[in-house]
């Protein structure tokens, strides 16, 4: 008999760990009030802590489970990216980021949605996500928490604030390595595309 836990990938939308997606992206908003209407930034912390816990368990459990959908795989990267722009937003504001920053990586945001929309027009739904566009993201995850942890007073504050720049520059730096990856992939997929 099957595990009424195991769901067909290809019948169902509504598995735990597209739950759990969704959960992370209602935290989104919490997350981004906390840090630039009353300050809490120790409460913002704890958010994305439990996200970031989540965004592992919800990849684990879709391998363990055999819960696998195409919604699961538009919500993990979505809620990744809806938690770097609510940081990025928020620490601008805050005045703890400069304003280069925000903008070198909305850019490539841009960027890669300008390709999703040129892969849409060749009938093709995306590219395949890749280690180097997984670590850059999380270290931007890694990032930008480090860098709100260090406006708190002591060692604690001053170390935060150091690795967490460093976190942010190699993130940049693997951001937009990956970006050009992915371009590489679609100009590989139009070639094919066109035999």
């Amino acid at each position: 008999m099957a595990n009424p836990m195991q769901l067909d990938s290809t019948n169902s939308n509504w598995t735990i760990p597209n739950a759990l997606s969704a959960l992370r992206l209602l935290g989104v908003p919490i997350f981004f009030w906390l840090i630039v209407g009353p300050e809490k930034d120790g409460i913002a912390l704890i958010i994305l802590i439990v996200s970031s816990f989540t965004d592992w368990l919800d990849g684990f459990l879709a391998r363990k489970l055999n819960q696998f959908s195409r919604l699961g795989e538009l919500l993990d990267p979505l809620a990744d990216r809806l938690y770097v722009i609510a940081a990025l937003a928020a620490l601008y504001l805050r005045e703890l980021l400069p304003l280069w920053v925000v903008v070198v990586l909305v850019l490539r945001d841009f960027a890669m949605s300008l390709l999703l929309i040129y892969l849409k027009r060749l009938g093709i739904t995306g590219v395949p996500v890749h280690f180097v566009g997984k670590a850059a993201t999380m270290n931007l995850l890694y990032a930008l928490p480090l860098i709100l942890l260090g406006t708190f007073d002591g060692l604690v504050g001053q170390l935060a604030q150091v690795f967490g720049w460093a976190f942010l520059l190699w993130g940049i730096a693997m951001y937009w390595y990956a970006g050009a990856l992915y371009f590489h992939q679609v100009l590989e997929m139009r070639r094919v595309n066109e035999n």
